[in-house]
């Protein structure tokens, strides 16, 4: 599977595990329509940034709904997330686990690595991305 396809969503998620741990890390999951509502745009526009990588989504609960974690997109979506998906993707994480890698604490970073892409520490966060392959 090309690197590109290991970070689309897929309706048949079937990493049990790694959507169990991101229950616990997650502290509010919003559906497309409410991310919309928080970012004052459509769902169109949700979607094209899912699929940029703006916006991370997984399908889960039952019904299968695409949720996306608070965190990520408010006050407003990081910036520097896209590159940073993909460094994690070259180095073979899937979209659950880049995903819980950005929400976990990070003992020699002050806090998440997303908190820290959102204080301009993108260099930092990627270094450690990259290292994570080796």
């Amino acid at each position: 599977m090309e690197v590109t396809s290991l970070l689309r969503v897929y309706p048949d998620v079937t990493d049990r595990e790694g959507l169990d741990r991101l229950e616990v890390l997650v502290s509010q999951w919003l559906a497309l329509p409410e991310v919309a509502e928080l970012l004052g745009t459509d769902i169109t526009r949700v979607r094209r940034m899912i699929d940029d990588k703006l916006v991370l989504a997984v399908r889960r609960g039952e019904p299968r709904v695409l949720s996306v974690p608070r965190e990520l997109v408010d006050p407003e979506p990081v910036p520097e997330l896209p590159g940073t998906v993909s460094v994690l993707a070259d180095g073979g994480y899937s979209l659950v686990e880049a995903l819980s890698w950005l929400l976990t604490e990070d003992p020699t970073l002050p806090g998440t690595p997303l908190a820290n892409l959102r204080a301009g520490r993108k260099t930092e966060v990627r270094r450690r991305a990259q290292a994570l392959a080796f």
